[in-house]
């Protein structure tokens, strides 16, 4: 089932993305999140845009989300998003099923244009993105340190069939 993330979810959302904080280069964050401050990120979100959450058998799987993509006014029919999946279920069809509903929530929201960033190498997250539609546009050498190592960041973006905004 996928619905709507809320601040009950923050424990587990923050355990998925502690486990790619502490062990892996696709979050540039360098120190865990707590339940509070998830919470806090979650509302933060849900104010204008969708996070969502894959649940089953009353656990979350995954979740994704989408944040502006920058602050300027201009820039409102544009966002970033975010899918992170339990590493206890990769390869099953969370990550795919999330991004389709958030495609779908944005493109029902107005939103123009959808921008994913992946850290590289990464080509679970590249074949994910390309497989609901994502088009590389973009890659940036060496703009993250991480783990005493220079990462490099790649963009994807998906272009939604919305209506030009009033």
């Amino acid at each position: 089932m996928i619905r709507p993330a809320t601040a009950a979810d923050a424990a587990a959302i923050a355990a998925i993305y502690n486990h790619y904080v502490a062990t892996t280069t696709i979050s540039f964050e360098e120190h865990p999140v707590g339940e509070a401050e998830m919470a806090e990120r979650i509302a933060g979100v849900t104010a204008r845009l969708p996070w969502l959450v894959c649940e089953r058998d009353g656990a979350v799987k995954g979740y994704a989300y989408a944040t502006p993509w920058r602050v300027r006014s201009a820039y409102r029919y544009s966002v970033e998003s975010s899918v992170y999946v339990s590493p206890d279920h990769p390869r099953q069809g969370v990550g795919k099923r999330l991004y389709l509903a958030l495609i779908e929530e944005l493109r029902a929201r107005g939103i123009h244009m959808v921008i994913g960033g992946i850290a590289q190498p990464n080509e679970g997250s590249v074949a994910l993105h390309e497989s609901v539609g994502f088009v590389k546009v973009a890659h940036f050498k060496e703009v993250g340190w991480k783990f005493e190592r220079w990462v490099d960041v790649g963009y994807w973006e998906l272009r939604l069939d919305t209506d030009p905004p009033p």
